[in-house]
């Protein structure tokens, strides 16, 4: 059973899975940062308030209230579309290199050859064509 389980973790998606979860962690950690510090400052100081944490609507009647967090749903809200954005990116960049790797480099368009050059062409495919003694 141990031979099994340590097979079962040397397995290479499990590994691949468990670098992704600590570099998930990582991400969001950024990104949290990144919304909170910029983002939502920026936001604050358009609307008057730093934080939309704290906003909120309050309902009802007969003495019975009930208070909606409006202000931490629409945070995590920005967090989601600020995560799912740059994970969109990550994805296509990711995809555009796979393309790459498949068709090959694209050849850089190549310049006109000067009259030294075209000789020098024109004396490669000569000695090229020319037998082998």
């Amino acid at each position: 059973m141990i031979a099994d389980f340590k097979k079962f973790l040397l397995r290479g998606n499990v590994l691949d899975l468990a670098v992704a979860v600590v570099i998930g962690a990582a991400f969001n950690a950024v990104v949290q940062s990144f919304v909170n510090n910029i983002i939502l400052q920026f936001i604050g100081g358009v609307f008057g308030k730093a934080s939309f944490r704290e906003a909120m609507v309050v309902s009802g009647d007969n003495g019975k209230k009930v208070y909606l967090s409006i202000g931490s749903f629409l945070t995590d809200v920005v967090n989601f579309l600020i995560i799912a954005a740059a994970i969109f990116l990550v994805v296509k960049a990711f995809e555009k290199l796979q393309e790459r790797r498949k068709v090959g480099a694209e050849p850089e368009a190549a310049e006109p050859l000067t009259v030294e050059g075209e000789l020098l062409a024109e004396i490669r495919d000569l000695l090229r064509d020319r037998p082998v003694a």
